[in-house]
Formats: structure tokens, C-alpha cells, sequence
């Protein structure tokens, strides 16, 4: 017995071990894709239609057989339409990562972006002590011109006065996301995709919803603030996390945004090093 698994595996090629990592890769991202989505209930059932055809046709229940075959075939049509947000995002995140290409972020300088974190901490505080509801939108690498159109287009400058004053209730532009595109304030009053995620609390009313819908489509980051207790909530890859104070968020975006240029002496120390 030892002897043949050990004929077996001396017939194990490097390539033969690369063949099978790429696979698992390649199902371990799949997995982790179709995670805490629709997609999975979809899969038990077609699981649940595959082993009832193998059933029927081990018990020569040929009728039920027919139709069930029929229903796979028809399946391998429907699924890629039901699946298509999945496959869509799938696609994206590829091309987000692709060895072609280095991910850039969203402003190069720290002190282009230092002034536009401050603006949005201090509106995000205003707006979380008057419990007034915000939906802002900060986009990254996925351009988000789709939903920019259904929005007022702006095209200022970030600053917390016009931030607040974008969300206070009874205004034109209170409802909706804010789009912020390398620093300025690109539309108002736009519209995003709701998450299905049914794993997401009921508790988190629309502006969450749109919040992680959005980060599920996209690389965007998005920042709730609560109509109804005025917490404040940061979005991202399609996970939110909630209860962040001023200082929390402000460190939150430092971490996502900000990038530090090493400084000579950090230089010269990985020169030496």
C-alpha cells in the first residue's frame, strides 16, 4: 500500500502542484465571492436538482427524469443571468487586481487630501449631533458615472459647510448619496443599488442598504450617518462598520486615503538596512 502511494506521488509533476493550487485559488475566491449572497441559497437548490435527476434515473422514474434533465438544460441559460451581479462584481475585483496593473489610489499627495478627510469629519460630527441622515461616496479606482447621472451634478470644492447644508431635511439635494471624485464634490441627491444582503440587520434602514450596495458593485468607500440615532457608519468591499466617532472615522479615512511618502531618513535607513 505504501509502496503505491509512493509510486504515485514520485508521478507528481511541479506542474501537476501548481495545476491544483491555481484551482483551489480559483474556488477559494469563488467561494469567498458568493459568500453571505443569494448566490448560495441558488446553489443549494441547483445541488437539490442535480441529485434528485441522478435519483430519478437510478430509480427508472423516467418521466420525472425527462423533465428534470430538460430543467438543467435550460439552467446552464438562466444561470449566468442570475448570477450577472455576481459575475459582474467578480469581474471588476479581477480587474482591480490585475497583475498589469499597480492600484493607484485615489489622490497621490497627503496634503491633497488632508483638507477634504478634515471637511468630511467635521460635517459627518455636525451632521451625527443633529441626527441628520448623510450618504456620502468616495470613489476609487471604479468610475461611477452611472450613478453620478442620476444625481445634480456639482463639481465643488469638499467643504463641511456645503457638505451639511447638502443633507438638511426638506432641501432639493437631501436625499440621495454625495459623489466625491479626487477631492470635489461631483453630484448630489444620486441614486445606488440596494444590497440583498440578507445577513445585514434590520435595523439598517436605506442609507445603510445603498451604502454597502455600492461598495458590493464597487471599490468606493461610503459614510452613513443615521437619521434616527445619528451614529456613524464607514462602507467598504461590501461590510460595513458601524458606532465610529470623529476620531475613529478620521482615522479610518487617513488609513484608506492618505498617502505617505517615506521620508528621507526612513530612506536611507532601508538603504543601510
Amino acid at each position: 500500500m505504501l509502496d503505491r502511494v509512493w509510486q504515485a506521488l514520485q508521478q507528481i509533476a511541479l506542474l501537476d502542484v501548481i495545476d491544483i493550487i491555481i484551482v483551489y485559488y480559483a474556488i477559494y475566491r469563488l467561494l469567498l465571492l458568493i459568500r453571505d449572497t443569494r448566490a448560495v441559497q441558488l446553489i443549494k437548490g441547483l445541488v437539490v436538482l442535480l441529485t434528485a435527476t441522478v435519483l430519478s434515473g437510478r430509480l427508472r422514474l423516467w418521466t420525472l427524469n425527462w423533465l428534470l434533465n430538460r430543467a438543467i438544460a435550460a439552467g446552464f441559460i438562466a444561470v449566468p443571468i442570475v448570477f450577472w451581479p455576481e459575475l459582474r462584481r467578480g469581474l471588476e475585483q479581477l480587474g482591480r487586481t490585475s497583475f498589469l496593473n499597480q492600484k493607484l489610489p485615489l489622490l497621490q499627495e497627503e496634503s491633497d487630501w488632508a483638507g477634504p478627510i478634515r471637511d468630511l469629519v467635521a460635517s459627518a460630527s455636525i451632521l451625527s449631533k443633529n441626527k441628520i441622515g448623510a450618504l456620502i461616496v468616495l470613489e476609487r479606482e471604479t468610475g461611477l458615472n452611472e450613478y453620478v447621472e442620476t444625481g445634480t451634478l456639482l463639481d465643488a470644492l469638499v467643504s463641511k459647510e456645503l457638505l451639511t447644508n447638502t443633507f438638511i431635511p426638506n432641501t432639493p439635494l437631501h436625499d440621495g448619496a454625495v459623489i466625491i471624485r479626487n477631492g470635489r464634490m461631483l453630484a448630489a441627491g444620486c441614486y445606488l443599488p440596494l444590497s440583498s444582503n440578507p445577513s445585514l440587520g434590520r435595523e439598517l434602514g436605506t442609507r445603510h442598504r445603498a451604502a454597502v450596495g455600492i461598495t458590493e458593485e464597487t471599490d468606493a468607500i461610503a459614510i452613513v450617518v443615521s437619521e434616527e440615532t445619528g451614529i456613524i457608519s464607514i462602507a467598504m468591499d461590501g461590510q460595513i462598520e458601524r458606532h465610529l466617532d470623529s476620531q475613529s472615522l478620521q482615522e479610518k479615512l487617513e488609513e484608506l486615503l492618505l498617502v505617505k511618502a517615506p521620508s528621507f531618513w526612513n530612506w536611507r535607513v532601508q538603504k543601510d538596512g
